[in-house]
């Protein structure tokens, strides 16, 4: 039987708080019914398992961070548009470095339909059709904002860039001015058709 006032909700927002507490790798049910103080077969009517309860924070996070995104980007368009979606994933990152870290976990096809995530594709759509992207060469660059957002604050996180100058805040900066003349300047690649030739 359910306990009262436990809900699959309720127990994911916990896990997603437990995961910045202890780490995302971390986040067990049996830690989170320690959390709650019940015994974990209370949780097992709203969780299947330690890897469902995972998959749960990961939705938790990437809806908090598309919704925070959303209304950064807000009335913005090229360059401060970029520059709002990259400090609003930064931010997120170090305010919630468990969520973060369980934004990374692959999700099975259908949870991954129906998360969050397709909100954070079209957010960056909506911003490189500003540049004038084909779709084919947005999906290029959604990936290569992606890739360079989640890889300049992973490290980041991990202390890469704590005993060096100048500061990565400044880093960060000519990162994002970097991607917006990249995009400014995006040319189609066109086919080799020498190394094509049979």
């Amino acid at each position: 039987m359910a306990r009262a006032g436990l809900t699959a909700e309720r127990l994911a927002q916990g896990g997603a708080d437990l995961a910045d507490e202890i780490g995302f790798e971390q986040v067990t049910v049996a830690g989170l019914a320690r959390r709650f103080k019940v015994k974990p077969a209370s949780l097992y009517f709203h969780v299947r398992s330690s890897a469902d309860l995972k998959a749960r924070v990961a939705l938790v996070a990437l809806a908090e961070l598309a919704d925070r995104a959303s209304e950064a980007v807000a009335g913005r368009s090229r360059e401060a548009a970029l520059a709002a979606l990259g400090n609003a994933y930064r931010n997120y990152a170090h305010e919630h470095p468990g969520r973060f870290a369980a934004m990374q976990l692959r999700l099975d096809s259908e949870t991954a339909a129906r998360s969050d995530g397709p909100r954070h594709t079209r957010l960056m759509r909506a911003i490189l059709r500003e540049y004038q992207l084909s779709e084919a060469d947005q999906t290029h660059a959604v990936r290569l904002l992606g890739s360079t957002f989640q890889g300049y604050v992973s490290l980041e996180l991990s202390g890469s860039f704590s005993h060096s100058e100048p500061s990565s805040n400044e880093s960060w900066e000519h990162i994002i001015h970097g991607l917006h003349i990249l995009l400014q300047n995006w040319q189609v690649r066109q086919p080799d058709t020498a190394n094509n030739r049979e």
